[in-house]
């Protein structure tokens, strides 16, 4: 009987949210929800072996469960890699959580029983490696679906991935590049959750318009179409997932860069920079022919870069909608001069919120 009965749990939920029971202590069931049966918003795939890939970063997914533990089992393609996590937990955010190797299981802990929803977020960007999910434990498990809310795709550089505003766990200069990560808190995610949108980030550390950080390419937009922004992956992305309402776009901070001081760096071409920009903007509304497009400037730059920089994008703006007068007007915001205090001059968790509430209410105009 007690077989029997096993067996019947396993058939309804399967039916019912994909997952499986297993064998568990008296009250409620343990259960497995398989990487298969979640869904993300943010660039992903699944592997072969089924499991699910986090590409981007804040790339998202959501859970419920009932009780007061869950799990989440993790690996990276490095064994002795290390990437990060975040989560929410009712709403409500957590924090950052490291992930090693092979195998590793993210513990999510509720304060008392009952249904909890639980939403994972990708910490690190696409350059750092992905993470990839391999399945989700727990008691009556169910895959939350995407909210239905507006979506905005925040396309720049380590500024939109949230890069070096982190140093809380592991201080400027210490670790890797992504120890201070922080794409949660990122202007984008936060800008997004304070408008009631949900988002994207299509980041890149170091690139740009024309030229990057400190080498000529490949920039962005030449990587923009490959799933994991990298020119040498022959795979694409699959725009056809996701609908933006409003593609936000921040280049030019690269563009601008002295570089590292090794590399011979010529002098700024506005010229290169807003070919190369309305080229990119035009492939983006190729992609999403009835999205919003909206230019932001760099917080990084005052005087006559952050001058150069806003004629830049009026053009820009100007030949768009010139080529489109049907479509929306491109949208221009420019930030008010910023002197960052994270890591290696990044904006720090702090600033980024003063970044999202500056753009608030010009993105509630929009939506």
């Amino acid at each position: 009987m007690r077989n029997r009965y096993a067996y019947l749990i396993a058939v309804l939920c399967a039916l019912q949210i994909g997952c499986t029971a297993v064998p568990g202590t008296s009250g409620n069931q343990v259960q497995e929800l398989p990487a298969t049966a979640l869904q993300p918003v943010g660039r992903y795939q699944m592997t072969n072996d089924q499991g699910l890939e986090l590409i981007s970063s804040a790339v998202h997914f959501g859970f419920s469960f009932e009780g007061t533990q869950a799990q989440v089992v993790t690996s990276l393609p490095n064994p002795r890699g290390h990437s990060y996590l975040q989560y929410e937990l009712d709403g409500v955010y957590q924090k950052r959580i490291r992930v090693s190797g092979p195998q590793d299981t993210l513990v999510i802990t509720a304060p008392s029983p009952g249904k909890h929803t639980v939403w994972i977020y990708k910490t690190t960007e696409a350059h750092s490696g992905p993470v990839m999910i391999r399945k989700v434990t727990g008691p009556k498990l169910a895959a939350l679906k995407p909210a239905s809310q507006p979506l905005i795709e925040f396309i720049g550089n380590s500024i939109t991935c949230g890069a070096a505003a982190d140093p809380s766990e592991v201080p400027c200069g210490t670790g890797e590049y992504h120890d201070q990560h922080n794409s949660y808190m990122a202007y984008g995610p936060r800008l997004a959750r304070a408008v009631n949108a949900d988002f994207i980030l299509s980041s890149v550390s170091g690139y740009g318009a024309y030229r990057n950080w400190n080498n000529n390419g490949p920039t962005l937009p030449e990587v923009y179409e490959k799933v994991d922004f990298q020119d040498k992956n022959p795979q694409r992305w699959d725009f056809s997932r996701f609908t933006p309402q409003i593609v936000s776009i921040a280049l030019g901070t690269n563009d601008f860069s002295d570089g590292e001081g090794k590399t011979p760096r010529l002098p700024f071409d506005s010229t290169t920079f807003v070919n190369r920009y309305i080229g990119f903007v035009k492939n983006v509304k190729a992609k999403y022919p009835k999205a919003q497009i909206a230019l932001l400037s760099s917080p990084m730059m005052n005087g006559n870069r952050k001058q150069t920089l806003e004629n830049c994008l009026s053009a820009i703006k100007k030949e768009i909608d010139a080529a489109y007068p049907a479509a929306k007007p491109v949208a221009l915001h420019f930030f008010k001069p910023m002197r960052a205090t994270g890591c290696t001059g990044h904006p720090s968790v702090e600033e980024h919120g003063i970044m999202a509430a500056e753009l608030e209410p010009f993105f509630k105009k929009l939506l």
